[in-house]
């Protein structure tokens, strides 16, 4: 379980509560045009593991992490050709191998008399790989995360803006960390910690 820690040492230092290690930093803004900067900031100093709150989308914010452009899309091609395959191969199958009947003087595998179970199919297979392709691009389900622990990160969804910069990043450490967030005009910085 993590917990919420706001001491010091003597030197500026972020401390560890005894037995317990740090699991991100969090910093709180005021407007998205100050976390837009920070998050710029971030990126421009080379963190990776590092995620960006808001309580809306904040047009070019993909921009100022640095994001690619996200894989879903090729997701949902490569499904929407599955379903096309599916489709084509069910109807040409059962028509005009399996079961062929004329009906209406069309021959078994007649195209034309496809096209709604092509568009179906095509549109079905999409729609579960936009599901669960981002599902599985997103990491969810997910749980739980230490970042529900703060009790500062409830405005998220209501007029507060945060960037989380987790500890696991090659980059973190905790003096210099806070010293760039707080540089990027953070109204708050507070480190989230578990059990060791």
């Amino acid at each position: 379980m993590a917990t919420t820690t706001h001491g010091h040492s003597a030197a500026g230092e972020p401390k560890a509560s005894a037995g317990r290690r740090p699991t991100l930093l969090l910093a709180q803004f005021n407007t998205p045009a100050e976390v837009m900067h920070a998050a710029e900031a971030v990126r421009d100093a080379g963190y990776r593991s590092w995620d960006a709150h808001t309580p809306f989308p904040i047009h070019g914010m993909d921009a100022a992490m640095g994001l690619p452009d996200s894989r879903l899309g090729w997701v949902v091609a490569a499904m929407a050709c599955a379903g096309i395959s599916t489709a084509a191969f069910l109807f040409f199958y059962m028509n005009g191998i399996d079961y062929p009947i004329v009906v209406g003087g069309k021959p078994g595998g007649a195209f034309i008399a496809a096209t709604p179970v092509f568009f179906e199919l095509t549109v079905l297979f999409s729609a579960f790989g936009a599901v669960f392709g981002m599902f599985h691009l997103n990491r969810l389900p997910q749980h739980h995360h230490p970042i529900f622990e703060s009790e500062r990160f409830r405005a998220a969804t209501d007029n507060k803006y945060f960037i989380s910069i987790d500890a696991s990043d090659p980059k973190f450490d905790a003096k210099r960390t806070r010293e760039l967030l707080e540089k990027a005009h953070a109204e708050a910085v507070e480190i989230l910690e578990e059990d060791a």
